[in-house]
């Protein structure tokens, strides 16, 4: 890593992402942030290394608006209060950066539980009960699709929606940081505060109930 040290504010853009940044596919997005290079990333930046906190900010950006946006979902037709909350969560995290004391692979399930103490914050903020149906799946366009192709994959998107919905707040959560953040279950413990094993209970409850829910079209 370069020693080179610059303004702080030159190096961390906690910005939404422009559209182009955002066709990075999922999985490469968090596969990343699973990688030695990020742990190093980590550990450089705890050493005060401030183009590797830069970098590091710039990975785990999509990774938590794509958290926000799965937890709080829409306003309107717009992300607009999940991006807000995704900002709120990448300054919290750079503020408790110098009192993180943890090894470098506990860093992102460190990241996750500020991410989840924010979003409860906004809900008590808005007034909202946590268990009222916001959950939302977040789009990735895919060029190569169709008119019909992209209507059936909205309609799948809506459906699974609604059957997140009908989950426990702990379980939707559970769900979220499993299957669409794609932590494992022991960094999902130590983002929300549970054993893994409880985590493994909970995720496999919470699908037992999903596919109880599922009708034959879904099946289809």
């Amino acid at each position: 890593m370069s020693s080179a040290i610059r303004p702080i504010g030159s190096e961390i853009d906690t910005s939404v992402p422009a559209p182009a940044a955002r066709s990075q596919g999922t999985d490469a997005i968090f596969t990343r942030l699973k990688s030695s290079a990020f742990h190093e990333l980590v550990g450089a930046s705890l050493q005060g290394d401030r183009e590797a906190m830069g970098t590091l900010f710039a990975w785990i950006n999509p990774a938590i608006i794509r958290y926000c946006r799965a937890r709080i979902g829409r306003t309107g037709s717009a992300y607009s209060s999940a991006d807000d909350v995704a900002q709120e969560i990448l300054l919290a995290v750079l503020g408790a950066l110098p009192r993180y004391k943890d090894n470098c692979e506990s860093f992102l399930p460190f990241v996750y539980g500020i991410a989840s103490h924010k979003v409860a914050d906004f809900y008590r903020r808005s007034g909202r009960d946590r268990s009222e149906p916001v959950a939302d799946l977040p789009e990735t366009m895919d060029v190569g699709l169709g008119p019909e192709q992209i209507t059936l994959r909205g309609e799948m998107r809506t459906r699974l929606v609604s059957l997140l919905d009908t989950l426990a707040p702990r379980q939707r959560e559970i769900l979220v940081l499993r299957l669409v953040v794609g932590l494992s279950a022991q960094e999902t413990a130590a983002a929300i505060g549970l054993t893994a094993t409880a985590v493994r209970v909970a995720q496999h409850r919470a699908l037992t109930r999903l596919r109880g829910a599922l009708t034959a079209t879904d099946w289809l």
